[in-house]
């Protein structure tokens, strides 16, 4: 009786290690110490401060290795001016142009930037807003969160917690995450930036 048990026991440990095993896990995008993961392109300078990944400088974009097609990310943002209106985006699916890499990354941009009618919480594609946000939740100098699901066509954002923008698009299927500085005299702040891969294995 008590082998049975024992074996019995083994076997439940067994089915819930292979069910851990297949649930997606999120993984982290930032080690808040240093810029190991990321490729920047452009002009703008990064640097790891206070655990924060920052932006400063011209225009330019810094890219992670990982890549995805269907996903959910989420992370903390905060932009300030300095000598110029901020300007910012958390992109996804997006790639650096092939004939210039210091170019705008061809993808979806989750807009960040608190002073124009197509505010945080907007979908741009191109430098054109696309996808409307129903409400500004952000001003600047203040953290606040982004978390971002994109399956097949389907895009939603949630900022604060708080459903803003559900789009449907399908040029753009696959590629890096990245973070912007569109201009000079601003400052972009990021941390806690995790992905879930919601991929289909082949």
């Amino acid at each position: 009786m008590k082998k049975t048990t024992f074996l019995l026991v083994i076997i439940l440990m067994v089915g819930l290690s292979t069910i851990a095993e297949a649930k997606p896990r999120w993984k982290s995008l930032f080690n808040g110490k240093d810029l190991a993961g990321w490729t920047a392109h452009g002009k703008a300078t990064w640097s790891v401060e206070d655990g924060n990944l920052v932006g400063i400088g011209g225009m330019g974009h810094i890219y992670t290795e990982a890549t995805c097609s269907d996903f959910e990310a989420k992370g903390q943002f905060r932009i300030s001016e300095i000598g110029a209106k901020a300007n910012s985006g958390f992109y996804f699916r997006a790639n650096p142009p092939v004939d210039n890499s210091d170019g705008y990354p061809r993808g979806y941009e989750a807009q960040i930037c608190n002073n124009q009618d197509a505010y945080t919480g907007w979908l741009w594609k191109l430098g054109k807003p696309t996808g409307k946000a129903t409400e500004l939740l952000t001003k600047d100098g203040v953290w606040f969160s982004y978390h971002i699901k994109a399956i097949g066509t389907h895009i939603q954002f949630w900022i604060n917690e708080k459903l803003v923008m559900t789009y449907d698009d399908s040029e753009f299927k696959t590629g890096h995450f990245a973070i912007q500085v569109y201009n000079p005299g601003m400052k972009i702040e990021a941390k806690n930036l995790f992905y879930l891969s919601l991929d289909k294995k082949k």
